[in-house]
């Protein structure tokens, strides 16, 4: 939960949140509440406390968590089951692959995935940057910054060249490969236009071979730039105090 750019995850804050999220809603339940980013100062334990009583309320259905480390997951996921972990994953952003992955299939938790099209760079390469709107937080990402770019672009180049041999886009392609990693996994692209989401939708129909995917793996490996600037909260900074250190009031 985020309130005027603070990251809150107090049992109050849970609580009048997912209460405003009613009512704007206009319903009586949520089915899936995420805890959005983790709030580095409350345990995890102590949010996740307060989801659950909402669960037994009758007021949400199921918990989700976003951008959380492993350590974390698992320790949310020992005062109620987690039913969603949201995440960032696409051909340029790895790392969650480590830990994070087979945690969540371990305790048998769904995988989100957002910018599976790599925050638009798969979608348009590198003339995205040429149409950043003011106060767009791409413009900020390493990766889009002019050196980085420049660089990037091959990529973008060869795995349009790999997308034209299979009669598909390079948007395309990027989202059949995270279609593949799983039956447990849900990627989330954005999109404004029906148009764009039809051509989404047809990606489903990608089949891709192991070679394929190792292909596309390997090309897309050299990227240059950060997923982001190291002051965002991602998961690489979720962990949380121990239970131990909070006073209930």
């Amino acid at each position: 939960m985020v309130e005027e750019g603070k990251i809150r995850g107090d049992p109050a804050y849970v609580r009048a949140a997912c209460e405003a999220s009613l009512k704007r809603l206009d319903i009586d339940c949520i089915d899936l509440f995420y805890q959005h980013r983790i709030d580095t100062k409350v345990p995890i334990e102590v949010t996740v406390g307060e989801l659950k009583k909402l669960v037994e309320e009758g007021k949400i259905r199921y918990i989700g968590l976003s951008e959380a480390c492993a350590s974390t997951i698992r320790r949310a996921h020992a005062v109620h089951p987690i039913t969603a972990v949201q995440l960032e994953w696409s051909l340029w952003t790895r790392d969650v692959e480590e830990e994070i992955i087979p945690t969540c299939r371990e305790l048998g938790i769904g995988i989100v995935a957002y910018s599976p099209l790599g925050a638009g760079f798969f979608s348009s390469g590198p003339k995205l940057v040429d149409n950043f709107a003011k106060g767009d937080v791409r413009q900020y990402m390493p990766r889009f910054q002019p050196e980085n770019v420049e660089y990037n672009k091959q990529i973008f180049e060869r795995v349009t060249q790999i997308a034209a041999k299979k009669g598909s886009t390079p948007a395309q392609l990027a989202l059949a490969w995270v279609h593949h990693q799983g039956d447990d996994v849900c990627p989330i692209p954005g999109t404004t236009k029906i148009q764009n989401l039809d051509q989404k939708i047809a990606a489903l129909s990608i089949e891709l071979t192991s070679e394929e995917k190792a292909e596309l793996e390997s090309i897309v490996a050299s990227a240059k730039g950060a997923r982001c600037a190291d002051y965002i909260p991602t998961w690489k900074n979720s962990e949380t105090p121990q239970l131990s250190s909070w006073k209930f009031e």
